[in-house]
């Protein structure tokens, strides 16, 4: 065999291989396609679940029995700023959101973590 035959033949397999390759890759990409569109209703279905911030510590709170007032003396804020954060007028800071999920039993991370 001369070098030409042996290179057409080189030039021929990596065609073929790269062929497979393009083939398997676009086998891949729909497979994954299909998945992510049979997923929608499952999507919809936890984004309409899905809750803000300040319903989670309401249902936390309501949960442990607990008033807006009682909470806010136990952080020493306001029973109106307790309000804003259920209601999602304003966001609780660093320091109240860790003393909240003291508070209520449970870590700060599972507090944001139910939230969107």
């Amino acid at each position: 065999m001369n070098t030409a035959s042996g290179m057409v033949i080189f030039v021929i397999i990596l065609m073929v291989v790269s062929l497979c390759a393009a083939v398997y890759l676009f086998v891949l990409l729909v497979k994954a396609l299909k998945k992510y569109i049979q997923s929608e209703p499952v999507r919809k279905e936890k984004a309409a679940n899905a809750k803000s911030l300040g319903e989670v510590l309401k249902q936390h709170r309501t949960s442990c029995k607990m008033t807006q007032e009682f909470v806010a003396e136990a952080l020493g804020v306001s029973r109106q700023a307790v309000s804003k954060w259920e209601s999602g007028a304003s966001d609780p800071s660093t320091t109240n959101l860790m003393a909240l999920a003291k508070l209520y039993g449970v870590a700060a991370e599972d507090l944001l973590r139910e939230s969107r």
